[in-house]
């Protein structure tokens, strides 16, 4: 989870102890504070149990929990610092909650769409009053609101966005693309689980989801991750199987890959 790659990994699968590779892309660590279950397959109920999972696994830390505790206890000011911190002091469950709250610090910022797309509201809604801006500027009652509408071109100008993305972004959330079916709200991720087709046709598939619920229609189902940064968290899906945002639209515009459990929301886009 480098901060340098958008706390995630450019590599395709997770790599620890030795070099080991997991079976799976490293998710992003940010903005986590806005999901309740953790992992691609939601596992972990909380951000302190998937904290405390990596260090105790063979393939990520190959550590124990107990050496965690000895190794910490070494240090003095850290042992300091969860006396002062925790009525317990240095335990496991602790640390646990110690990297959780730091991972919950870990948010990002308003993108130019963002900006954008306020302003863009704001025009939309208030059509007919803006038509005339000298008139507004100068008619005391409507100060506040030709302020107001000044401060959000100001903020969309010193965070440009190009109309290449612009149009994207307005098909993004159309009924033509379908973007929002699974990637909406404040951070695009509805933090449920869907079978998009990937790793499908493998002769054993990763069934996903459905290894925590044992629900069929889980099989092969993974969280739907946030588009916030994504450009930076290359490759992508839970395999980490597409190296580019163009593969990844490539996916969507042919349907995934067809398979029984494949998600009703997965649908041939067409798309040029």
């Amino acid at each position: 989870h480098a901060p340098n790659h958008g706390y995630a990994a450019d590599t395709r699968f997770g790599v620890g102890v030795g070099d080991q590779e997991g079976n799976r892309n490293s998710p992003v660590a940010y903005n986590r504070i806005l999901s309740g279950a953790q992992f691609w397959d939601g596992r972990a109920a909380s951000l302190e149990e998937q904290a405390i999972g990596p260090i105790a696994n063979p393939i990520e830390m190959s550590n124990t929990h107990e050496a965690c505790i000895e190794c910490l206890k070494g240090m003095p000011g850290y042992v300091a610092q969860f006396n002062l911190v925790f009525d317990d002091g240095l335990t496991i469950d602790n640390v646990a909650k110690a990297i959780a709250s730091f991972e919950r610090t870990l948010v990002t910022g308003p993108a130019p769409w963002d900006y954008f797309k306020q302003l863009d509201d704001f025009e939309q809604q208030f059509a007919a009053d803006i038509e005339d801006l000298d008139a507004l500027k100068e008619e005391e009652e409507d100060e506040a609101f030709y302020n107001e509408y000044m401060a959000l071109k100001k903020a969309s100008e010193d965070h440009p966005i190009s109309e290449s993305a612009v149009r994207g972004g307005k098909l993004f959330f159309s009924d033509k693309a379908g973007c929002t079916a699974c990637h909406l709200g404040a951070n695009f991720t509805d933090e449920k689980y869907h079978n998009l087709g990937v790793g499908m046709d493998a002769a054993e598939p990763d069934l996903g989801r459905f290894v925590v619920s044992k629900a069929e229609i889980d099989k092969g189902a993974f969280k739907t991750p946030t588009c916030r940064n994504v450009a930076q968290t290359a490759p992508y899906m839970h395999d980490g199987s597409q190296k580019t945002l163009e593969e990844v639209v490539e996916w969507y515009a042919k349907g995934g890959h067809p398979n029984q459990w494949l998600s009703e929301k997965v649908k041939k886009l067409d798309l040029t």
